[in-house]
């Protein structure tokens, strides 16, 4: 049997009025995959989401679920599962009542209903709380009945909106790890919506990088990490995120006003504007580089970060807790030729 839940978003555009919120996306999305649409807040991936489960129509463009288009279907029609941000329970209706309501919407009852809701309910462990209401529970199992309500009817697309920003940071860690392997064992297709990368790094099997209503990147957690596409890509993931620099490339030399310059390992025949981009634990203390002025130092317990001005530049960089470093300190900062990120300076697109 071939696995279900292949997505294809083909030219899609979607306008509010006079504002363009996408403009004209394309995704492919393998079936069984757990993949996650990450951009800042109006980059236009809560709306992707929504196009997907029928709730938003599009003014260009196409959507495909298993090869048959579903552009103008309703959401009941194309056998999809959401589990949004504020879990949506009924406060009337016991955990059971919530977890069979979309069973009961198709016509199910009795014996079958029953054992499909005891099967949702242990699968993500809350088999124990099938009698109470949702005003009895705690944020977490909140978000389990959800997850419970969209697994019941088995869908070939699971669609989620930020679910997890509701719960404490512990909690929401915990949720991540269980989240990721209740998709496994389900071998569903998850189309998971975030503005949080370190979300998007953990859950992502592949992820779309969404800016101003355009997809900037697709790639594994990984690449985007090691190899953003875009000056804004880069600027947007990491803790702390990359720094980006302006700078001018020559030779193999890229070199910074006031600061002084840095080999990069690949080279430009014409001096060209570019950003250079480069991660916080990249840089380091070196004899010589790029001066640079220690202004502050954030204490993290397992690693500082320090705060430093580059001519008319800051940069963050990690150290260990044992670095020498002051502040006011006067230094000198070196990177690996590998270790630079070049991007256009005017499209921000990759060059090396």
């Amino acid at each position: 049997m071939n696995k279900q839940g292949s997505v294809a978003i083909q030219g899609v555009v979607k306008r509010h009025g006079s504002v363009t919120v996408l403009h004209g996306i394309d995704l492919e999305i393998e079936a069984g995959e757990f993949f996650v649409l990450l951009g800042p807040s109006g980059s236009g991936k809560t709306t992707t989401l929504r196009i997907l489960a029928g709730l938003e129509s599009v003014n260009a463009g196409n959507v495909y679920l298993d090869g048959e288009k579903v552009t103008d279907k309703e959401p009941g029609e194309r056998d999809v599962a959401m589990v949004f941000q504020s879990y949506a329970l009924y406060p009337h209706m016991t955990v059971a009542q919530n977890i069979g309501f979309p069973l009961k919407m198709v016509g199910q009852t009795g014996d079958t209903l029953t054992k499909a809701v005891a099967d949702a309910a242990d699968k993500v462990d809350i088999g124990h709380l099938l009698d109470r209401r949702p005003g009895q529970l705690s944020g977490g199992q909140q978000q389990r009945v959800a997850l419970a309500r969209a697994i019941v009817r088995q869908p070939r697309l699971f669609l989620l909106d930020e679910p997890l920003s509701n719960l404490d940071a512990k909690l929401r860690m915990e949720t991540r790890v269980e989240l990721k392997k209740l998709q496994r064992a389900l071998g569903v297709t998850a189309v998971y919506v975030t503005h949080d990368q370190e979300e998007a790094m953990t859950l992502a099997d592949r992820v779309a990088v969404f800016m101003d209503g355009r997809i900037v990147q697709v790639a594994s957690p990984k690449e985007i990490f090691g190899r953003p596409a875009h000056a804004s890509v880069a600027g947007f993931i990491g803790t702390p995120p990359m720094n980006l620099l302006a700078a001018t490339w020559q030779g193999s030399d890229v070199f910074l006003e006031g600061a002084g310059r840095v080999r990069v390992g690949v080279t430009s025949t014409d001096a060209r504007p570019v950003t250079l981009g480069v991660r916080p634990a990249d840089l380091r203390l070196a004899p010589e580089g790029l001066a640079a002025r220690v202004e502050l130092i954030e204490e993290l317990g397992d690693s500082h970060i320090v705060i430093a001005t580059l001519g008319s530049e800051r940069v963050k960089l990690r150290t260990e807790p044992t670095s020498p470093l002051r502040e006011g300190d006067r230094v000198q900062l070196g990177l690996t030729p590998d270790a630079a990120h070049l991007f256009d300076r005017a499209t921000g697109a990759r060059l090396n």
